[in-house]
């Protein structure tokens, strides 16, 4: 199985996204807390995530917990301060991809504590960053790709 871990994910609507591309891809999501949003039945109902319950979603008080919960992981770690595209790592089953808030990415410490382990998204010049839900889904689906998770239906 894939992980997916947001770090401190602040926009309920690319939350439930990637909720709903986790699902899809048969990958876990992981939320680091805090939060910039409630998860309750109503806050659910109205941001339309109704499919919810289905989905493999696991909340953590910490990055550090989840890394303890998960020894011998590998966990790579997404932002626009890396110059190693997604490209070329070879994911295999286990990975954790982890990614930042949606307004400052993940901390500069852990970035430069995990600096073997950071990977980019390459963009024009002109583009400062990509919608964190378009972000995971290009990365998640590369990392089924190379394990043959997902499938097409016949």
């Amino acid at each position: 199985m894939l992980h997916v871990v947001l770090v401190e994910p602040e926009i309920p609507q690319n939350t439930g996204n990637i909720a709903r591309t986790c699902l899809a891809a048969g990958a876990r999501l992981h939320l680091v807390e805090p939060l910039g949003f409630k998860i309750d039945a109503a806050a659910l109902r109205r941001s339309g995530m109704d499919y919810w319950e289905k989905c493999d979603i696991r909340r953590w008080p910490s990055l550090e917990t989840l890394r303890d919960e998960a020894p011998g992981a590998r966990f790579f770690f997404l932002t626009t301060k890396s110059d190693r595209p997604y490209w070329d790592v070879e994911f295999a089953d286990g990975d954790h991809l982890v990614f930042g808030r949606e307004t400052r990415g993940l901390p500069e410490s852990l970035l430069a504590a995990e600096g073997a382990q950071t990977l980019t998204i390459p963009m024009q010049p002109d583009a400062r960053s990509l919608n964190l839900a378009t972000s995971v889904g290009i990365v998640l689906y590369e990392a089924c790709r190379q394990i043959g998770r997902v499938t097409a239906k016949s």
